[in-house]
């Protein structure tokens, strides 16, 4: 692939032929567009001394788009030629059928750019890359004797993509990513644990690289592993839960975030369907997504129907006000288009999706907020989890969290699993720390089989009568 910039209509596309087939793809239509994407990217691990994987990965392709009511025509190639772009308009139009539509307005312009253009792989050489991951093994085995193993990943990509709208307006947007993760097993006396930390973003590799960075970030794996080396068995039951700011986020992402998701709610799936300008959370909860904050991992600077990314209050002191659109669900909905239209590919439809959704911090002190809690679980760290759309109802195993009795952070626990819905936990906070903090840059978010970047946070909060499951009563 050339490093050049990507103009494929300079190259593959006489432009006004492909318009051509564009303005005939979607005659009669609401909706539609032709999405162009060239995307490269470079993963270098080295593992338990050596690197296990070294790949480089580039694509490019089109996605062409006709929408018509709640139907979408789409027809996608990796061939960047005007017969397959004919090909595909004749496709799409099956969806169209005789047509009747009213073409909808184009998004507005915006010259916003919230994150560089230039290729993160370039900011160093291959064998510099490979010393600093040599580097960050040495470091991490040098720190304590227990240490087993150490897995070290460099990863970056850049997403170039080309947006043409049937009336001709064309949008463009170039998309750096990079992240570091550090894992560390330990051992002692027959028993290993492992504890990992990352992050990344929407800039270059060179501060990821430099050695105050992979330094702390390595400390703080260690640091995991060594907490969960010395975990006992977590308690099981209905108690108080006080999570961390930042990365515990990820539970307000998938219990609430989703069903804030503006398809879910049009077509009655969610939990929260119906329910705007009602009270949802406990006074003080605003939930955002903000799609705006630069160089952050799910930030956007347009989406991927050209529309313009935005800071977006979903929950205001408590009240639903707002729910997460592309272009179809909001025309449908009656509303205006929120800059949540993502789609993993050129290969992909796009859908309403997250971008950085996180909440405010409220007065309370978080030590006082753990001071607070008599008997229950302080969680810090979260690994998988699971939702139901449909109910909120959600489970997430702790990676890191101990046990709180009489307001002492007591002994880190292993095998804690918090169970419940999203709707109830909302209305159950019952404290909220100043101390909101963002996740370091490692979010992934799955629906319908897509996959995108996005980002999470929160302050400390204190959520009333979840339900914990563990290995002891």
């Amino acid at each position: 692939m050339s490093d050049a910039p990507f103009r494929p209509f300079e190259t593959a596309f006489d432009k006004e032929a492909a318009l051509a087939t564009l303005r005939a793809a979607t005659d009669g239509a609401d909706d539609g567009e032709l999405f162009l994407e060239r995307r490269r990217s470079e993963v270098i691990s080295f593992d338990d001394g050596r690197i296990k994987t070294a790949s480089y990965d580039a694509s490019e392709g089109f996605g062409l788009r006709a929408v018509r009511g709640e139907t979408a025509g789409y027809a996608h190639s990796t061939e960047l030629s005007e017969a397959a772009l004919r090909r595909a308009s004749e496709t799409v139009r099956l969806a169209v059928g005789d047509g009747g539509g009213t073409l909808a307005l184009a998004p507005r312009h915006t010259n916003v750019r919230l994150y560089g253009d230039l290729d993160p792989m370039a900011d160093a050489a291959f064998p510099v890359k490979l010393d600093t991951l040599r580097e960050i093994d040495a470091f991490v085995r040098a720190l304590d004797p227990r240490v087993v193993q150490v897995t070290a990943t460099l990863a970056a990509s850049i997403q170039e993509i080309e947006i043409l709208r049937p009336e001709g307006h064309a949008m463009r947007d170039t998309r750096p990513m990079t992240r570091l993760n550090i894992g560390v097993i330990v051992e002692e006396n027959g028993r290993r644990e492992s504890g990992g930390m990352g992050g990344g973003g929407r800039h270059g590799l060179a501060s990821l690289m430099s050695a105050e960075h992979w330094q702390a970030t390595a400390r703080e794996a260690l640091r995991i592993a060594l907490v969960n080396l010395a975990a006992e068995p977590a308690p099981a039951g209905v108690m108080d839960v006080v999570l961390g700011a930042g990365w515990p986020g990820i539970l307000l992402h998938e219990a609430v975030g989703h069903g804030l998701e503006g398809d879910f709610n049009r077509k009655k799936t969610s939990a929260f369907a119906g329910l705007m300008g009602q009270r949802i959370a406990a006074p003080g909860v605003t939930v955002l997504d903000d799609g705006t904050i630069p160089d952050r991992r799910g930030s956007i600077s347009i989406d991927d129907e050209g529309t313009p990314s935005a800071r977006n209050v979903l929950i205001e002191d408590g009240i639903l006000v707002g729910y997460m659109q592309d272009r179809q669900n909001a025309r449908l909905m009656g509303v205006e288009p929120t800059g949540n239209g993502r789609r993993e590919s050129f290969a992909h439809t796009p859908m309403p999706r997250m971008t950085n959704t996180y909440m405010l911090g409220g007065d309370s002190d978080p030590a006082d907020i753990v001071a607070g809690l008599e008997d229950g679980i302080y969680a810090v760290g979260f690994g998988g989890g699971q939702v139901d759309i449909t109910n909120g109802k959600f489970v997430f195993s702790c990676t890191e969290a101990y046990r709180v009795k009489g307001g002492r952070i007591g002994a880190p626990v292993k095998g804690a699993t918090l169970i419940g819905d999203g709707a109830t936990a909302l209305q159950k906070i019952r404290a909220i720390g100043n101390d909101m903090a963002l996740d370091p840059g490692i979010g992934n978010c799955g629906k319908q089989g897509q996959w995108v970047p996005v980002g999470v946070g929160q302050p400390t909060l204190l959520i009333g009568g979840l339900t914990v499951g563990g290995s002891a009563a």
